[in-house]
């Protein structure tokens, strides 16, 4: 009878052996799949980043306070107050400033502000 005992008891230890196995190599896979699922998310995430960096910014260049002024393109959100005098400006700029002139991409917002800064 202990023969018996001895080998049901190891039948039931490589059972479990086997079982805890089997449990590691799926929780392994799942494991792996999900960093890939991440790193797949991480990449699309990186590509749409970059093409917005890529896309020109749209600026709006209006008067506050008697001086031009810097906003993004939902024209509420200052982007940079400016020391520039719109009575300065020559009268064709001066109106557009007044109606909110718009500028597309940096080269040229800062182009304009070097010329007009005094």
């Amino acid at each position: 009878m202990k023969k018996y005992g001895i080998g049901i008891f190891a039948a039931v230890m490589l059972t479990a052996l086997s079982l805890a196995y089997y449990a590691e190599y799926r929780f392994d896979q799942k494991a792996e799949r999900e960093a890939k699922t991440a790193e797949k998310e991480a990449e699309e995430q990186l590509i749409s980043a970059q093409g917005k960096a890529e896309k020109e910014e749209i600026y709006y260049l209006a008067e506050l306070n008697g001086y031009v002024v810097v906003y993004l393109s939902d024209k509420r959100t200052v982007y940079e107050y400016t020391d520039i005098p719109v009575e300065e400006l020559p009268e064709d700029v001066r109106a557009q400033v007044r109606e909110k002139m718009k500028i597309e991409g940096t080269d040229k917002l800062y182009g304009f502000l070097e010329n007009y800064s005094s």
